[in-house]
């Protein structure tokens, strides 16, 4: 809304103050200026004799009214009256350096004929700079232009809020600093109004933050002074915010509070890729001048920044690092941004951490090596002494700085280029000391293994081995548990995390009862399936080899396999001492392979052969072992394998296996019940130790075992991790 003024030779000082924009209408006649052929003329019955150039605009216009204001005129016409009574030719004269140009030099020509113009705070200062140009003083004509627009300047625009800054904007734009009669009296009148109580602010002023006008309010918000003074150059506006903090009467939050709404208005945000894509359809020398004003931006407002704890929030300043790797700011300047945004990186979000590379693609490239620096600079400042207060407030940070890490994680693992190295580098960057529970770490690691299906069983087990079972949460482990993307070892440590878990909550009873045999169903199920040959021979097909049935008869059958596996080998050791052949030495080797294979067998396979270690250190069964002496190969290899399940510390059911050893009879019947027992990897230990000087009592009536270079030669997620 504007207030309108009409200007009748009479001083200003009678004009009211209103807090509105205001504006002063000088003259009464209509205007009667017309454009015909590209030239600008005035509706007259006089004949025009004064021809005036301005820029690529030529004014046909009159002596009369123009040389009685304007006392350049006068001087440049003072020469070229007529002689001898007869009227000369039109005098041409130049004005191209006019400031304003010709919309500055209209106002004044019409302030001459009379005609009605408005001048307001955005054209005042072009009319004034014109006026003074033109020499239209008081000393040419009483009540000239210059006097009535000085008057108007002081006594109006200084008066208001919004006026200032528009003016000030103006004289900006047009002569910078050098027109100091305006833009220093713009300068102090904002600075004085920024400084006023808000309580005593009655002005109206520009405030949109969101939600703010649904509320009902009834004070005036500290930062109301924010958004208005962003609408002016960087330049005017540091001298402007300089001149605020001098006085040391606002909060250094409300200073950074009016970078932050400054930068949010100059600066695009590259996570914008709406903004991003519709800048890069432009002229490559728009986007380097662009480029090179918002580079200066974000370099003065970085120079600007508080020292201050909590002048500016640790989002704002990740912002700012994006920005500057957008534009491609200084090195110092990024350097400065990573170091403050550091100390507060506990205040930002994942979404914070993603800084585009310059020249990406969508899905956008990230500069990973940014949120590393950033959170480095966190970590050394975590390792510095406090005292224990400081060290409280410290580890809460933390906490909050590894929840987000392994959010930022989880975004960038959607990147259907990045590395798995780089990723592995990006998750160890956080100590584990920070993070209390890996259910963030696994949704991440997750998250990279569904985005990443072509990757290695060698590089899914290098990107697992960093969840530390133990500090899953029960619904992340049991969500993990049935998980095809996780490999087999890992379900496995779960699995043993899991009965520890409900060993030591007071039995195998709740719900690792419901969890477990449906989770060794699934393995023998997804190992079946991963070890079936493609067309295998009908004369090699095993018994585990069967259709998928029911759990029960799949275990019962993976039992009875693995015993007919042990009788076979039983009876074959009992002949011993009669000479074998070469195709009964290889016989035999393919019993055992078909002995380990079926022992690597999913977990119900390992769970027999464990039952069988525990037999062997239970009863003492020294004679049952010599019988069994052919597994006793398969059982060393899985033994080496077991000691890799020591991290974990998970414990597996106790075994009771009722055998008559003494009895001729070579099948024995095994039972599971489920109560504590010691771990696989101590039985497997005990079962090495006692193998050894019963297999050298046995080298004289047998002949020696064929070696095996290796365990079998496939992934340690083959049999879960055993073979």
């Amino acid at each position: 809304m504007y207030e309108s003024f009409l200007i009748k030779g009479y001083p200003l000082k009678d004009i009211k103050k209103f807090f509105t924009m205001k504006y002063m209408k000088l003259g009464t006649k209509p205007d009667t200026f017309y454009t015909e052929e590209a030239v600008r003329s005035v509706l007259s019955d006089v004949p025009a004799d004064l021809i005036i150039h301005v820029n690529n605009t030529k004014y046909q216009l009159h002596k009369f009214p123009l040389l009685l204001k304007c006392g350049l005129l006068q001087r440049l016409c003072s020469d070229d009256d007529g002689v001898d009574g007869v009227d000369a030719a039109p005098v041409p004269v130049a004005l191209h350096d006019i400031p304003g140009g010709e919309e500055a030099f209209e106002l004044c020509a019409k302030f001459c004929y009379g005609i009605s113009i408005n001048i307001g705070a955005g054209n005042f200062v072009a009319a004034a700079l014109a006026a003074r140009f033109l020499r239209m003083t008081e000393a040419v004509a009483k009540g000239n232009l210059v006097a009535k627009l000085d008057s108007f300047f002081d006594s109006c625009i200084l008066q208001g809020w919004k006026d200032p800054i528009a003016a000030l904007t103006a004289a900006w734009r047009i002569s910078g600093w050098s027109e100091s009669r305006i833009v220093q009296p713009c300068v102090d009148a904002i600075v004085e109004k920024i400084l006023t109580p808000p309580s005593k602010v009655t002005w109206s002023y520009t405030y949109t933050r969101p939600g703010y006008a649904k509320k009902a309010h009834q004070s005036v918000p500290k930062d109301w002074w924010t958004e208005d003074v962003s609408e002016l150059d960087i330049d005017v506006f540091r001298s402007l915010l300089s001149t605020v903090r001098a006085a040391r009467l606002l909060p250094p939050p409300l200073i950074g509070e009016a970078l932050h709404v400054y930068a949010c208005k100059h600066l695009p945000d590259p996570l914008n890729h709406a903004a991003a894509a519709a800048t890069a359809n432009g002229q490559s020398s728009e986007l380097e001048t662009a480029a090179a004003k918002q580079r200066r931006v974000l370099e003065t407002i970085v120079t600007m920044i508080p020292g201050d704890a909590g002048a500016v929030t640790g989002r704002f300043l990740l912002r700012l690092l994006r920005v500057a790797s957008y534009v491609g700011a200084s090195p110092s300047t990024r350097a400065q941004l990573v170091r403050q945004a550091g100390a507060q990186l506990d205040e930002a979000r994942a979404v914070d951490l993603l800084v585009p590379m310059p020249s990406s693609s969508d899905p956008p490239a990230y500069d990973v090596g940014a949120a590393e620096a950033v959170l480095e600079h966190f970590l050394a400042l975590f390792q510095r002494p406090a005292p224990p207060d400081e060290r409280r407030r410290m580890s809460a940070a933390m906490e909050k700085v590894a929840r987000t890490f392994d959010e930022y994680l989880r975004a960038v693992a959607l990147h259907a280029d990045f590395p798995v190295g780089k990723f592995v580098d990006l998750a160890e960057c956080l100590p584990d000391i920070a993070r209390n529970d890996h259910d963030g770490l696994y949704h991440a690691i997750d998250t990279y293994l569904k985005e990443h299906p072509e990757l290695s069983k060698a590089d899914k087990k290098r990107l697992c081995r960093m969840i530390d079972c133990r500090k899953l949460s029960p619904d992340v482990r049991a969500q993990a548990i049935s998980n095809d993307r996780m490999p087999l070892r890992t379900i496995v440590q779960l699995l043993f995390v899991e009965q520890e878990r409900a060993m030591g909550g007071g039995g195998a009873s709740g719900s690792n009862s419901a969890v477990a045999p449906d989770a060794i169903a699934m393995l023998a199920a997804r190992k079946e399936k991963e070890d079936e040959p493609p067309a295998p021979a009908a004369d090699h097909k095993s018994d585990v080899h069967r259709p998928r049935g029911d759990h029960g008869e799949r275990a019962r059958a993976d039992g009875a396999a693995m015993t007919r596996s042990l009788s076979a080998s039983t009876t074959k050791t009992a002949g011993a001492a009669a000479p074998r052949t070469a195709e009964s030495r290889g016989s035999r080797m393919r019993n055992k392979g078909k002995v380990l294979d079926e022992a690597g067998d999913g977990l119900v396979g390992i769970l027999l052969v464990a039952a069988l270690f525990i037999l062997l250190i239970a009863d003492g069964a020294a004679a049952l072992f010599l019988l069994y002496r052919p597994q006793a190969p398969a059982i060393a290899m899985m033994a080496v394998q077991l000691p890799s399940f020591a991290s974990c510390n998970g414990t597996v059911s106790d075994f009771a296996v009722t055998s008559s050893a003494a009895s001729s009879s070579p099948v024995q019947t095994i039972t599971v019940p489920a109560s504590a027992g010691p771990s696989p990897a101590a039985v497997g230990a005990v079962a090495l130790q006692q193998e050894q000087p019963q297999q050298q009592q046995q080298q004289v009536a047998a002949p020696p075992v064929m070696e095996v270079d290796s365990p079998v030669t496939g992934d340690e997620e083959d049999g879960g991790g055993f073979v």
